[in-house]
């Protein structure tokens, strides 16, 4: 469902007034021409729009395309999350004054609203829902967290494998017409999210191919049956327990 901004006038000093009412009825943003071309900019492919480390005092909205954010993690770039139309990143480095703790870049080309701490703050502080979808998204931070202190966890390269899968079939896999769900990244990636090799992770992938549970492929992972992912990953964590692994 579209969105529906309302600004009223531009402030001479900021250009946006705080006490303006901003009314959304839903996300993800639409490619309302009002919006954009009030607070938008166009990024080609390969726009670096801020770096680990940097000072921050703008964050984006994504109203097409998609942006790759990543870290530098002992000595490799990390990639942490692609996000496309209707996500937001850079907000925290105004929420809390700290230097960008990711670089983002653009990998398709995008239309992007640009904000600055004033006008972030407008928005949360005049709509409910965008404070709400704040609050929601950073929870999904803990929860990532969460997930990969417990892939860490694991001893057996065949239990980071699909706890990684599992992971991000369930935060941005793609469900296809037979029923498999796609997960696009490469083995390489998947390698550096869940700390192995690419040889290690290589050789679990094959043995879950050879299972049927799991297909490789240039648009990256599908998985066949997800129940079958998570029965066999109870099967490892219960040989990990009892010492057989």
């Amino acid at each position: 469902m579209p969105i529906s901004p309302d600004f009223g006038e531009k402030s001479a000093s900021d250009g946006f007034d705080p006490s303006e009412r901003l009314r959304y009825r839903a996300f993800p943003m639409s490619s309302n021409e009002q919006l954009f071309e009030r607070f938008g900019k166009e990024a080609p492919a390969g726009t670096v729009l801020f770096r680990e480390d940097d000072p921050g005092d703008t964050m984006y909205i994504v109203q097409s395309g998609r942006v790759r954010i990543s870290r530098e993690a002992e000595g490799h770039n990390k990639v942490l999350a692609e996000l496309g139309p209707g996500e937001f990143l850079g907000e925290m480095a105004i929420l809390n004054g700290k230097p960008r703790t990711a670089t983002a870049e653009v990998i398709e080309p995008a239309k992007l609203l640009v904000l600055d701490a004033k006008k972030f703050e407008a928005m949360v502080t005049g709509n409910t829902e965008i404070a709400v979808r704040l609050i929601k998204k950073l929870s999904r931070r803990l929860d990532n967290a969460d997930a990969l202190i417990e892939i860490l966890m694991h001893r057996d390269p065949k239990a980071r494998v699909i706890l990684g899968l599992a992971r991000y079939a369930d935060a941005t896999g793609v469900t296809r017409p037979d029923g498999s769900v796609l997960v696009k990244m490469t083995r390489e990636q998947l390698a550096e999210q869940i700390g192995l090799s690419p040889d290690q992770t290589h050789g679990s992938v094959q043995r879950l191919a050879r299972l049927g549970i799991i297909e490789e492929s240039s648009e990256g992972f599908a998985i066949k049956d997800v129940a079958r992912l998570n029965e066999f990953l109870d099967f490892l964590s219960a040989r990990e327990k009892s010492g057989e692994i």
